[in-house]
This record gives C-alpha cells, sequence and structure tokens, in this order.
C-alpha cells in the first residue's frame, strides 16, 4: 500500500519560508517521478513543481519559479519543496504526488499522478 505523508507546513508571514516534506512508503520511489501541488479554497489543484525519477530534471508552476525548489533523497524516500519568499496568495492546501510510472520526466499534469498525500496546510499572513 502506498502512502505518501506531508509535514511541514504552517503558518508564515509574508516573504517568510516554510520547507515542506514528504515520506513515501510501498513504492520504489527511486523509480518514480515525483510532485507538488496545491489547492486553495474554491480553486482548481495546481501544479507547484516536479521532479524526474533521479532528480535530474525538475519542473514548476509558473507563479511560484524563482521563489520554490524541489529537491528529493532517494535513500530516504523522500520529496522536499523549499518555498522562499511566500506570498498570501501562496495560501493552500499543499498535496504531495507520486506517479506509478518509472522512469519518467517531471509532469506538470494531475492526470500523470496516482498516488496522493493527505495534504499540509500552508497559510501566508499580510
Amino acid at each position: 500500500q502506498v502512502q505518501l505523508v506531508e509535514s511541514g507546513g504552517g503558518l508564515v508571514q509574508a516573504g517568510g519560508s516554510l520547507r515542506l516534506s514528504c515520506a513515501a512508503s510501498g513504492l520504489t520511489f527511486s523509480r518514480n517521478a515525483m510532485g507538488w501541488f496545491r489547492q486553495a479554497p474554491g480553486k482548481q489543484r495546481e501544479i507547484v513543481a516536479a521532479i524526474s525519477w533521479n532528480g535530474g530534471n525538475t519542473a514548476y508552476g509558473d507563479s511560484v519559479k524563482g521563489r520554490f525548489s524541489i529537491s528529493r533523497d532517494n535513500a530516504k524516500k523522500m520529496v522536499f519543496l523549499q518555498m522562499n519568499s511566500l506570498k498570501p496568495e501562496d495560501t493552500a492546501v499543499y498535496y504531495c504526488a507520486a506517479d506509478r510510472r518509472f522512469w519518467q520526466p517531471p509532469s506538470t499534469e494531475l492526470s500523470s499522478y496516482d498516488y496522493w498525500g493527505q495534504g499540509t496546510q500552508v497559510t501566508v499572513s499580510s
């Protein structure tokens, strides 16, 4: 059974930083592309960042480019999202996702991901 567990969310002031973590179990992980998505109240879930199976390629949503950074540690089966220069519009529930296919490049499409975590709330105050 695949499990993805996010942590690191919380309340932060605008301009601050947070680091989200996602711990994976039940999948090979080192062969799976991973992604971070977010969903704000009343809005559709959107891509934040994605990373290839080996970490060699990344992709970002336009609204976070230059501020957020995705990385992974295959030995620990973890993926991270470093969020800097946070804005109130970054407020959302952040979800970790895994692509069950092997050897894939990072995808920004929701439909590419088969497994999802429960989400962690990030709130940015102005």
